[in-house]
């Protein structure tokens, strides 16, 4: 699935219209959620059960039925998505979201595990399938159908939709961002592969001090971009204060920081997305850590600067452009990276203050090149222990199920 992102121009009418659309996406989702909380537990609420919910709500309430049918039935996958969710942390007794106790309504009072569906009060977009907008012969405009009132929107960007077939575009999604809205098409396409410049082998170590040092002894620096636009942000956010509330301007001042915080966030994507294809570009075999960022960040003192890498973002970057240029990519334990002698093996300990691996062999590297070889190591005993297990096969596929985990699997 290939997302394609255009920036809408709309009128302040529009805006309304994509605003209360947005609004009520969000009321049929908290419905739906309401819906299976209140149901008895032999009732068994699937999702084709939320979706003949959504096709009542249109039947009781006025707005809802102003909003495309299929964007109803949409907003109610979203609901099932985070049941499904629930009901699977259950099954894998997720430590902190495990339902210990029988599902209740929120009317009786009882606490519920992190983990269970809530209801959102922050929806930011709204989702159409194939019906409910149609687009320009050129392309390069799209009107919305149904009686919300959004009419026509120019589309501005430089992505060639005009390339594929409208039978391809299986969702069209709005989405509200600081600067404006967008509208992104999900088309049905397989990723085309290109060739790679080189196959070398490489083991990435990221890190705060460096982006990442690989294990030909290269560092990537870190751009630390929040850091570098704290001060602004800090700026942008007491001027806030100083507006009178409920005013234009106070709307107006918290845009501005608003603003400034998505530019960090897509500074941080695009370098992320930059290394990663020079990475995978280069070399057939990429090895990485399989961190537990979630974890990770719940060190205060670290958790602002590790959320400033972005590491899991430049994983997850890895991962697709693996696909695109047929690299392998393997993700392995972390454990004593740093510790272990990469060229003897024995263990030396250090603290994370101490930047220098020396070992008694008469090893000495920076402390991250030596992570880098390890994982580099433990990379390639990782790949030959599933050549092993795999009969009949004279290929490790190392981007597939097994080898290659993305964020949040196992």
């Amino acid at each position: 699935m290939l997302v394609l992102e255009y920036k809408a121009k709309c009128n302040q009418c529009q805006k309304q219209a994509i605003n209360e659309a947005i609004r009520t996406t969000q009321f049929v989702r908290n419905k739906a959620i309401r819906y299976w909380m209140d149901s008895p537990k032999e009732a068994k609420v699937n999702k084709i059960a939320l979706n003949n919910y959504s096709t009542a709500l249109r039947k009781e309430f006025s707005f809802v039925e102003a909003l495309n049918s299929m964007a109803c039935q949409s907003a109610t996958e979203r609901a099932w998505q985070a049941i499904q969710k629930f009901y699977d942390n259950c099954k894998k007794k997720v430590v902190g979201k495990t339902c210990t106790e029988p599902v209740l309504s929120v009317a009786e009072g009882r606490s519920r595990s992190k983990g269970y569906p809530r209801f959102q009060k922050d929806n930011r977009s709204v989702e159409y399938k194939t019906s409910g907008w149609s687009l320009h012969p050129t392309k390069r405009r799209i009107t919305f159908t149904d009686k919300k009132g959004i009419g026509e929107l120019k589309l501005l960007g430089k992505w060639d939709i005009h390339t594929y077939p409208v039978k391809l575009i299986k969702r069209v999604r709005i989405v509200k961002r600081a600067d404006g809205f967008y509208v992104q098409f999900c088309v049905d396409t397989e990723v085309k592969q290109e060739s790679r410049i080189a196959d070398g082998e490489i083991g990435l170590d990221v890190g705060l001090e460096y982006f990442y040092s690989d294990s030909n002894g290269h560092h990537e620096p870190n751009p630390r971009f929040l850091r570098k636009a704290e001060k602004s942000i800090k700026h942008a956010q007491r001027r806030i204060y100083t507006k009178e509330k409920g005013k234009n301007q106070r709307r107006k001042a918290r845009q501005r920081y608003a603003r400034k915080h998505l530019k960090v966030s897509r500074q941080r994507n695009e370098h992320a997305k930059r290394v990663a294809r020079n990475v995978c570009k280069a070399n057939a075999l990429v090895a990485y850590e399989n961190l537990s960022v979630k974890n990770m960040v719940k060190n205060h003192c670290l958790a602002k600067s590790i959320n400033d890498a972005a590491w899991s973002t430049f994983r997850q970057w890895l991962e697709y452009f693996a696909v695109k240029f047929n690299s392998f990519v393997v993700a392995v334990a972390p454990h004593y990276t740093s510790q272990k002698c990469s060229n003897c093996g024995a263990i030396v300990k250090k603290s994370l203050s101490t930047r220098t691996h020396k070992c008694s062999c008469g090893c000495e590297l920076q402390r991250d090149v030596n992570a880098a070889v390890n994982i580099l190591h433990f990379g390639f005993a990782q790949c030959k222990n599933l050549a092993k297990n795999r009969e009949g096969h004279s290929r490790i596929n190392a981007t597939g199920v097994g080898i290659s985990t993305l964020v949040g699997e196992n």
